[in-house]
């Protein structure tokens, strides 16, 4: 297994876990937040896999965008299912565009985010782009333990 694949099995472990957790929140709450300035549970869902689609495009621009006409930005929000098969499309092709890479792209090639503070080489970024999930996915585990909701298990 080469780096590219490693790289590829942790995207899918991340969002294998994200969508247990995603999907084990009841209808009911997920427009809960736990204060006034947070995002509800639906929007950090959808936050994530928007966020995943702009790294995917600044991956592509080797650095930031300097506009971002998210086709996520007008979209009602209904559902974990839906924003899921909305996502879908977007998903397999940051998958193929991180197939496309070679493991010396990984080192040599860099994404300039100087506006947010960094210049990364690629696999740091595509590692960076995993984590922005994952913390995010602990974040939805924390406002399910502050409302009281069971936790599913992830850690299987």
């Amino acid at each position: 297994m080469n780096s590219i694949d490693l790289i590829i099995l942790n995207f899918n472990e991340v969002r294998r876990r994200s969508i247990k957790v995603w999907t084990s929140i009841p209808a009911e709450k997920l427009n809960w937040k736990p204060d006034d300035k947070a995002m509800t549970c639906l929007e950090m869902i959808r936050h994530v896999l928007e966020s995943e689609h702009y790294y995917h495009l600044a991956i592509k621009n080797r650095g930031s965008l300097s506009t971002f006409d998210s086709p996520f930005e007008n979209l009602p929000y209904t559902s974990v299912e839906a924003e899921l098969e909305f996502a879908d499309l977007y998903r397999k092709q940051f998958i193929d565009t991180v197939k496309s890479f070679s493991e010396e792209d990984l080192d040599t090639i860099k994404i300039d985010r100087s506006e947010s503070g960094y210049i990364r080489s690629l696999g740091d970024m595509l590692l960076r782009v995993a984590y922005h999930e994952s913390v995010h996915t602990g974040q939805l585990l924390d406002y399910l333990r502050s409302a009281g909701i069971p936790r599913v298990r992830i850690w299987d």
